[in-house]
């Protein structure tokens, strides 16, 4: 059961285990252990051990899976043997649940992305290495894993029906049902089937790294090493780059995903194993299922054993989430799927985990009546409109006809006007509400737009005003969009 005591966490069996790992270090690389240091794990069962003499580093693993101690060690030496960034296998006493292997350092993908990442745009140094993880994973699914042996596969030798049902009721049972989202299970079983009928069809005769995310990959010397592919396996390739690519907490923007995602396939494509449009309809889906197995995992290791810094990562999956709502293609119906998407979406709770703050962006945009109200991109059909034709209008007098409300001369006129300066205050003062609501909520995205007859003069200075007052009051994202200038519309705006 998860969350079971194992017997290697009792201090006897702990200190024998312990004890064993520093026999076979001695008998491997000699002389005495200068330093045996914990290491910070992951959510497994295994412990990691740092072991020093006085000229060489290992990592010691303890780990209580038989099986999955064999599928990494087994792994490791076949992918040695085919030249992949893995680390080397010193020695393994799997009779005693120990082996050595190679100290890769203490610098993940992940750290890496943390601390380059200094403010909102996306470091050009975190996407080139993300590029060269990217540039390895074809020769894993492709090359490397055509000759293993997968017998050694632990729990399943691919990512078959049941495998794909674990990870769904994984999901239903951990996440759902412990963060009380509502859902009817019968509707979600039957969607479960058609989900996993629909991803069965994508070809899967590839190695399947299964966690293939930016804490499993070392940076040395500024080049990435692979670790924790134990629970590797036959599937299809779309997986692991939706592991990568929507791993929570590395919040990557849909920008870059769709960059890395065409640096992935100009190689695999390039190779002649895959066609891009055949990758693209079923790529969504696995981002899906992906995204269900770590919140699975999120909910066990958070509410059920107690780990509430497990959840932190629950905000950004939902986040991920919302864009796909918005903006993935999956060519069945899931009705019940994607109610429940939207209940987590709109659920205050789950965004409020930890001190996770995803930040908030408000779009503000000018618009003419004359063409209609704007559209939502986002799709949410919320926020505010304005109508400012209750102004005064510059564009009626001839000085200003060819001006717009970015214009100094437009923008003194205005400023002069008590009644432009009442309506903007009554604006703030609601935004205003709105933005530190949405902020306490640890809510996206809110859009504002103000429309008035040619959406040139009046409107424009009102989104200008906005979107500076916001600035300067908030620590937020402010986005602007003038419909009409940005489309190049005439200058007869009266």
């Amino acid at each position: 059961m998860p969350g079971k005591k194992t017997e290697l966490q009792s201090p006897k069996v702990a200190a024998a285990a312990e004890e064993n790992l520093k026999n076979l270090f001695k008998k491997t690389l000699g002389g005495e252990i200068a330093d045996f240091s914990p290491l910070k794990g992951d959510a497994s069962a295994r412990r990691l051990f740092r072991i020093k003499n006085d000229n060489r580093s290992a990592v010691g693993v303890i780990g209580p899976d038989k099986l999955e101690n064999t599928a990494f060690v087994e792994f490791s030496r076949h992918f040695r043997k085919e030249k992949m960034p893995v680390p080397e296998i010193y020695a393994a006493d799997l009779s005693k649940d120990v082996y050595l292997e190679e100290d890769l350092g203490d610098l993940t993908l992940f750290d890496f992305l943390s601390a380059e990442r200094t403010g909102p745009e996306f470091p050009e140094t975190a996407l080139a290495a993300y590029k060269k993880a990217l540039d390895w994973l074809p020769r894993f699914q492709l090359t490397a894993g055509r000759g293993l042996d997968y017998k050694y596969c632990h729990p399943r030798e691919s990512f078959d029906r049941q495998s794909i049902m674990w990870d769904l009721n994984y999901f239903k049972y951990y996440f759902l049902r412990l963060s009380k989202i509502p859902f009817h299970e019968q509707k979600l079983e039957d969607d479960f089937t058609t989900l996993t009928n629909f991803l069965l069809e994508a070809d899967a005769d590839y190695f399947l790294y299964r966690d293939f995310q930016s804490r499993n990959i070392m940076l040395r010397d500024g080049e990435p090493f692979f670790i924790d592919y134990q629970g590797g396996r036959k599937g299809a390739l779309q997986y692991d780059v939706a592991s990568l690519l929507y791993d929570a907490k590395a919040d990557l923007p849909p920008e870059t995903r769709q960059t890395l995602v065409n640096h992935y396939l100009e190689a695999v494509v390039a190779a002649g194993r895959m066609d891009k449009n055949k990758f693209m309809r079923y790529f969504h889906g696995f981002v899906f299922i992906r995204i269900m197995q770590a919140l699975g995992a999120y909910g066990l290791r958070g509410f059920y054993e107690g780990k509430t810094h497990f959840l932190q990562s629950v905000p950004y999956a939902v986040k991920n989430l919302e864009w796909l709502l918005r903006k993935a293609e999956v060519p069945v119906k899931l009705p019940e799927l994607n109610l429940l998407f939207r209940r987590m979406v709109a659920s205050s709770y789950l965004r409020q985990f930890g001190a996770t703050k995803l930040g908030l962006t408000v779009r503000v945009a000018s618009f003419s009546y004359r063409g209609g109200l704007p559209s939502d991109e986002k799709g949410h059909g919320g926020g505010f409109i304005f109508d400012c034709r209750s102004l005064p209008n510059p564009g009626r007098e001839e000085k200003y006809a060819l001006l717009t409300g970015k214009d100094a001369e437009v923008v003194l006129y205005l400023c002069a006007e008590p009644r432009a300066g009442e309506f903007l205050e009554s604006v703030f003062k609601l935004i205003d509400r709105a933005v530190e609501n949405y902020l306490s909520r640890n809510f996206t995205d809110l859009m504002v737009s103000f429309g008035c007859t040619g959406g040139r003069h009046r409107s424009v200075y009102c989104a200008e005003s906005l979107k500076n007052h916001l600035l300067e009051k908030y620590k937020i994202r402010a986005e602007l969009h003038h419909r009409e200038l940005d489309a190049g519309a005439g200058a007869n705006s009266l």
